[in-house]
């Protein structure tokens, strides 16, 4: 890994919930050196177009981009995303060619024609007490980079299971649609290699971010500027500059940008102990978990 690889780092709060624009979205960005992270488009109310948008026409060159969401679902454990489903998809890639394509008349690139389908909707768990007859029980099947997250002490949630507040289910899904309309014009670690030059987007889980802040992973979320400049001092950074209370999803933003910074350029992270070329393709990983 070449230190000077990336030089500007920036970090995603995305949301999976109904409707255009989202208070949930939150877009952060640092850079080399200490300064304080950064808000893009602060007084913005992000719509998950805008962000591809801003992705394909404003990132720099040299970014290295984390999104709060699953890049993908669990694979290795059945040796399939959906097992019984003909037409299951043999990797990441076609994984999100399939959501987005069952999904091309859902607008503001939600999800519903996916987890409403016949074949898909048997392996999550819906609202209404709808649990498919594939999902599994209990918390639902996981993929191996969230097995690593929880020997870390997070508790991550299954990407089937779409209930509950902390569900990321809808986040993963509508996420995988921005991921296809990428086109591989920017690489997503791990499923595309790690290129020498260029931006790279990746899966975060800010809940790493925080606890390498000094935060325990079930009190991760802040919501005040004290708590976050406190996040920031841990990780290297400059105060914010911001007062009083804040949402949960710019201090995520913040905090996590700030530390993909500081971690960015250690090998170890590019290269997690269980993540083989067959996982990279297929579940891909959380960049942090070891």
């Amino acid at each position: 890994m070449n230190p000077n690889r990336f030089g500007h780092f920036v970090a995603i709060d995305w949301s999976g919930a109904a409707g255009e624009r989202h208070k949930g979205i939150a877009v952060a960005m640092a850079t080399r050196g200490d300064a304080a992270p950064h808000l893009v488009r602060p007084a913005h109310r992000w719509s998950r177009q805008d962000v591809l948008d801003w992705l394909l026409t404003a990132l720099p060159d040299d970014a290295l981009v984390g999104m709060d969401l699953g890049i993908s679902l669990p694979f290795a454990d059945k040796g399939t995303f959906f097992p019984g489903w003909p037409d299951s998809p043999p990797d990441a890639h076609a994984l999100w060619a399939l959501v987005d394509e069952l999904c091309a008349d859902d607008t503001h690139l939600s999800v519903g024609a996916f987890v409403d389908h016949p074949h898909a909707s048997a392996h999550f768990r819906r609202h209404g007490g709808r649990e498919g007859a594939s999902f599994g029980g209990g918390e639902g099947r996981f993929r191996v980079t969230e097995a690593a997250q929880r020997r870390m002490g997070c508790r991550p949630y299954s990407n089937f299971n779409l209930v509950g507040a902390a569900q990321v289910g809808k986040s993963s899904l509508t996420g995988m649609r921005l991921l296809n309309r990428l086109d591989r014009r920017i690489p997503v670690w791990p499923v595309d290699p790690l290129p020498p030059r260029g931006p790279v987007l990746c899966e975060i889980y800010t809940t790493i971010a925080a606890m390498a802040a000094g935060r325990a992973p079930g009190r991760s979320k802040m919501r005040d500027a004290a708590a976050l400049d406190t996040a920031l001092a841990a990780l290297g950074s400059a105060p914010s500059g911001f007062g009083g209370v804040l949402d949960d999803h710019t201090c995520d933003a913040l905090a996590t940008a700030a530390w993909l910074r500081r971690v960015a350029h250690d090998p170890r992270l590019w290269s997690p102990r269980e993540l083989t070329a067959q996982i990279a393709q297929t579940e891909g990983w959380t960049f942090g978990a070891t």
